[in-house]
């Protein structure tokens, strides 16, 4: 057996998202509670970075292997990965470490066979440590690709989006590890205190630049899951804490949230109006029932559950709501940082089903908006075709709605008045977010 929790962990959970569909940041959230600190620490490392960056090291595999990745048995395509990660990325992990234990899990994999081979594949990488897969690469479209390890498609699509330089921006943004960022729940009654005693433990703590009462923290990670597992503080992303201020629930208003699992938003919403009626929806009841766990952990016992199918009429009387949040399900071309496996899952007709779904949602909900009520679109996209173009949609097609003002920086407003966050720009997750009001 492997020697390495932290190894036989990573290599586990890369198992599982590449057999399973599983997302890795849900595996890695569930780590055994009784890992060590460094051990998790790597463990966390391995995963996001192999999955970041996935297609450079495939490229120098193929090179040292001297035969096609997909000619590859999947545990030995793992097992190389992970060792090539670590010869090139973590320069504190002796190659001597990094070879044998890649080559331990082959044979804990039952594939003695294959042992040799994945040896001599990283001994060699370890000969000549400084070859570049994209050597002889004439397009910068497809160099960039695999510097950066993203599907060509997706390159392409940005830069006619974007432009390079910003596609460029961009895609390095994505592989750099996500800002860790919090917000306080109704359960945290000192919080000068708790910030206090994170800098006493050495973490450096900062108010958000984006979202209001939002926090960024770096370092002293074992304390923040320990005020997480309390309750006492929220993890999440600046941009997504953004969506909720700027839906603007008031207390004693009706609020809908119409795609609310796993809740983090809709949380939110909660304790920024207390006394709103909140209705959480979604398609799935088991997802709903997370939510519950969610909002009893933070102590919000203001949301009523209501499971349906958002691209079908809703089952509520119209105008029926003060303020109704349409976060839709999108590509999540803006957390590839967080989630990096999405980009070998996603394909470029996946973007146009899912603007052709948010359509429907969004033009459903606009029907449980009171006149005078404030409807709010969002995403974690980056894709046009699933923001600007359903915003442009809706107007088009709903002549009693017009764009409402957003209370964010001129840094984060659109041309057309709408919210956009980037990771190269913000550091934050990439978001979305439009705002309309229904004419009386």
């Amino acid at each position: 057996m492997t020697k390495s929790p932290a190894r036989r962990a990573a290599f586990e959970i890369l198992r599982r998202v590449e057999l399973e569909g599983a997302y890795a940041a849900v595996l890695l959230a569930n780590l055994d509670s009784v890992m060590r600190d460094d051990d998790r620490g790597l463990c966390h490392e391995l995963v996001l970075g192999v999955l970041r960056r996935q297609l450079w090291l495939d490229w120098v595999i193929e090179h040292f292997a001297k035969r096609r990745i997909a000619r590859i048995d999947l545990p030995v395509k793992l097992a190389l990965r992970l060792g090539l990660y670590q010869l090139r990325f973590l320069s504190r992990i002796p190659a001597s470490a990094a070879v044998n234990e890649s080559v331990k899990l082959v044979r804990d994999a039952r594939l003695r066979s294959a042992a040799s081979f994945a040896n001599a594949v990283l001994r060699h990488a370890t000969r000549e440590p400084d070859y570049d897969p994209t050597t002889g690469v004439e397009s910068a479209a497809e160099k960039l690709s695999i510097e950066t390890s993203h599907p060509p498609w997706l390159i392409e699509r940005w830069t006619r989006a974007f432009g390079f330089e910003e596609t460029a921006a961009l895609a390095h943004a994505n592989n750099e590890p996500a800002p860790t960022a919090f917000r306080f729940t109704k359960k945290s009654k000192d919080r000068k205190q708790i910030i206090e005693e994170l800098e006493s433990q050495g973490a450096q703590v900062s108010p958000s630049q984006v979202a209001p009462d939002a926090w960024r923290i770096d370092g002293c990670g074992s304390a923040l899951r320990e005020l997480s597992r309390d309750g006492l503080i929220y993890p999440q992303d600046e941009a997504s804490q953004l969506v909720a201020h700027l839906l603007g629930a008031q207390p004693g208003d009706s609020v809908l949230d119409v795609c609310a699992a796993p809740g983090s938003k809709t949380t939110h919403l909660a304790a920024l109006a207390p006394q709103a009626l909140v209705i959480a929806s979604d398609l799935h009841e088991h997802r709903l029932r997370t939510l519950v766990e969610l909002a009893r952990h933070q102590v919000v016992n203001e949301i009523k559950l209501v499971a349906y199918d958002a691209t079908h009429r809703l089952p509520f009387a119209d105008a029926q709501f003060d303020r109704v949040l349409v976060d839709a399900p999108c590509s999540g071309t803006g957390t590839l940082r967080r989630n990096p496996e999405i980009r070998w899952r996603l394909a470029p007709a996946d973007i146009d089903q899912l603007a052709e779904k948010q359509t429907k949602i969004l033009a459903n909900a606009s029907a449980a908006v009171r006149a005078g009520g404030r409807l709010v679109y969002s995403t974690c996209s980056v894709e046009p075709e699933e923001n600007e173009r359903v915003v442009e949609n809706f107007l088009d097609t709903h002549e009693d709605f017009r764009r409402a003002l957003l209370d964010v920086s001129l840094e984060l407003q659109t041309e057309n008045g709408a919210a956009r966050t980037w990771p190269h720009r913000h550091q934050t997750d990439g978001f979305f977010v439009a705002a309309f009001e229904r004419q009386g």
